[in-house]
């Protein structure tokens, strides 16, 4: 049975790769996916363009696992020197958009998911959820989801990581900073309330400030200015300086924490976009850890945000691919990893249904 759900796990995988997906977007895949699971004899709901499952002998009184992965992809960008919609195989590898992130994953879960559909006894029921809006953190994906999906006591959720167990994510805060100061003409005598220059100290502030607590799965927080404008004209001193300062956040700190802290120690008007996308972990004693770890597989803390940040039960980010490929040009997963993939979800799940 396996061998025919990675067959059918790659050929999934090849119609959604030649499907466009963009986030928000995903009407088509949406489709796909839906009629898949009709043409199985599956019974499939649909939220807005999110796509789900439970198995068939779903109980209420027992605790409930659930399986999730996207699918909607990045746009692909100009590096690009193949059809990003053609799912190609060549030397071992498929090549598409959306092909390792996280397409692998998706047809994985969904293997494993039609795997158990039948089997009666289990000690957990499955939730399979194909969402959308991951790539943009959106509102209509697995957040929308959570309180229409059945109670959830762990999730698994598909992103690659070379099938070893991302254990902790690091959150996301994305804060913006202004400096004022006073315009004037560069040819005039020199202006001390120049926002360049004032800009300096808190910028430098965000390059060598270190925050006192280390998490142990996660490490450190990190901070990073990406993104600067200031003046429009040569000759014209700037009324102001914008700059935008990307923080990964640990689960030694909340982002609310994170927020207070750079407010208190810095000059300027900065503040948060938003505080939703925390730090997410699981116990590293939790069973489906313990189950991994029985296969040989490493723990370790993503520095990358997934839908993990969404979700409130405890969550392990867990599939096949490399995240190192995602969003790069000329997207590929080898063949063996989904076919690893498809094997591995079951074969973790089993140890603990």
């Amino acid at each position: 049975m396996i061998a025919t759900l990675q067959k059918e796990a790659i050929e999934l995988l090849k119609t959604l790769i030649e499907t466009q997906s963009f986030s928000k977007e995903e009407q088509l895949t949406a489709d796909l996916l839906s009629l898949w699971f009709e043409k199985k004899g599956i019974p499939v709901r649909r939220n807005l363009n999110n796509v789900w499952a439970v198995n068939k002998y779903f109980d209420d009184s027992k605790p409930t696992i659930l399986l999730n992965s996207h699918h909607d992809t990045v746009k692909p960008n100009i590096a690009y020197t193949r059809n990003p919609f053609e799912a190609k195989e060549e030397e071992g590898k498929l090549f598409g958009l959306g092909s390792n992130d996280a397409g692998g994953c998706l047809v994985g879960l969904i293997a494993a998911f039609v795997y158990f559909y039948e089997k009666e006894n289990l000690n957990y029921n499955f939730v399979i959820a194909a969402t959308a809006e991951e790539e943009i953190s959106g509102e209509n994906g697995i957040a929308y989801m959570q309180p229409i999906l059945p109670a959830i006591d762990f999730a698994i959720v598909g992103e690659p990581t070379l099938l070893d167990l991302a254990i902790a994510e690091k959150g996301l805060v994305v804060f913006d900073g202004i400096v004022l100061g006073t315009p004037g003409h560069a040819a005039h005598i020199k202006n001390e309330d120049n926002p360049i220059f004032k800009a300096l100290k808190d910028l430098e502030w965000f390059q060598n400030y270190q925050f006192p607590k280390v998490s142990e799965a996660l490490g450190e927080v990190k901070m990073t200015v990406s993104q600067i404008n200031a003046g429009k004209q040569h000759n014209v001193v700037p009324a102001a300086l914008n700059f935008v300062v990307d923080c990964r956040v640990t689960d030694a700190y909340t982002n609310e924490e994170i927020a207070e802290i750079i407010m208190k120690q810095t000059e300027c008007d900065v503040k948060p976009r938003s505080l939703r996308l925390n730090s997410s972990s699981i116990d590293p004693n939790h069973e489906i850890v313990k189950a991994g770890l029985k296969f040989g597989k490493k723990t370790y803390g993503s520095p990358t945000l997934s839908d993990q940040c969404r979700l409130t039960c405890p969550s392990l980010k867990l599939g096949p691919g490399d995240s190192l490929r995602s969003h790069s040009a000329d997207e590929f997963i080898y063949l063996q990893e989904v076919k690893d993939g498809v094997q591995f979800y079951i074969e973790l799940l089993e140890e603990v249904v």
